[in-house]
């Protein structure tokens, strides 16, 4: 090989390399601007009108919005999860306190029963719907075109979210009042016994009626890509296996085997 030769092969070469970290760069790039054109359908300001919130920090308002499919789309964003995580506490907290303080008359169990109605996963979902917080998740493509905008488990996951954001951007005292403008009317319902109770709900005070029963969600399995994840869970209650149940999020596989262990236990009863 002669040296021109040997020139124009390795300028081939170094042709080729740039081309393919051309397209790379084109390719992060064309990812980044559909990610900020997805959230520009609903301006961050229009947002925070909707909630009744003005972030200091927006980012923080960004990543409660981001459902963990789109993180996996576009690999830089952050997603919900943690805040979701966070968010729980806060609200569980927060209408504690607020049952205590304002419902004296009430014994421990009610006061419990009470909070698990306003804090379950259709009464979040009910918050989401009321302030459209639906329309504002960030997702995949994937997960869109298979229903996640209209999951319940998402849309509650994200209140959470969204709660957890407006703690730490605001702290307790704002996310307390916030919480309770928001709930106001889950709360009224919850007190009045007007919510219908979830499956876990349902099975746990159920079985209190025979005394102290240990219920406890196991999860067996999880299976498919995370932004399409399935999870496989049993109930046990006193150690025997009473139901089995699967769904896109923890929280629905658990949902259903409590419904099915209902069903067996309400059989019996008859």
């Amino acid at each position: 090989m002669t040296d021109s030769e040997g020139i124009r092969l390795t300028s081939l070469f170094l042709n080729l390399l740039c081309l393919d970290i051309l397209k790379e760069c084109i390719s992060k790039l064309k990812n980044k601007l559909q990610g900020v054109e997805y959230m520009n359908r609903y301006t961050l300001k229009e947002i925070e009108e909707n909630l009744g919130v003005y972030f200091n920090n927006p980012t923080l308002l960004k990543t409660a919005l981001t459902h963990s499919s789109f993180g996996n789309q576009f690999k830089d964003a952050e997603y919900n999860e943690r805040l979701e995580f966070l968010g729980d506490s806060v609200l569980q907290l927060c209408i504690t306190e607020h049952l205590f303080n304002n419902y004296k008359h009430k014994s421990e169990g009610e006061l419990t029963k009470i909070r698990s109605l306003i804090v379950c996963e259709n009464s979040l979902y009910e918050i989401a719907r009321k302030i459209n917080l639906g329309s504002y998740i960030r997702m995949s493509k994937g997960e869109e075109l298979t229903g996640g905008r209209e999951r319940i488990s998402i849309q509650a996951d994200a209140v959470e979210a969204v709660i957890a954001a407006v703690y730490l951007d605001k702290g307790i005292g704002f996310v307390r009042d916030f919480i309770l403008l928001h709930f106001e009317e889950v709360i009224k319902k919850a007190i009045n016994n007007e919510i219908v109770l979830d499956f876990k709900t349902k099975l746990q005070e159920l079985l209190q009626k025979d005394g102290e029963v240990a219920i406890q969600y196991e999860l067996i399995k999880y299976e498919g890509p995370p932004h399409r994840r399935k999870f496989y869970t049993n109930v046990i209650i006193d150690k025997k296996l009473m139901g089995e149940g699967s769904g896109y999020s923890k929280k629905e596989a658990e949902q259903n085997a409590a419904k099915q262990a209902l069903d067996m236990l309400e059989g019996i009863h008859e």
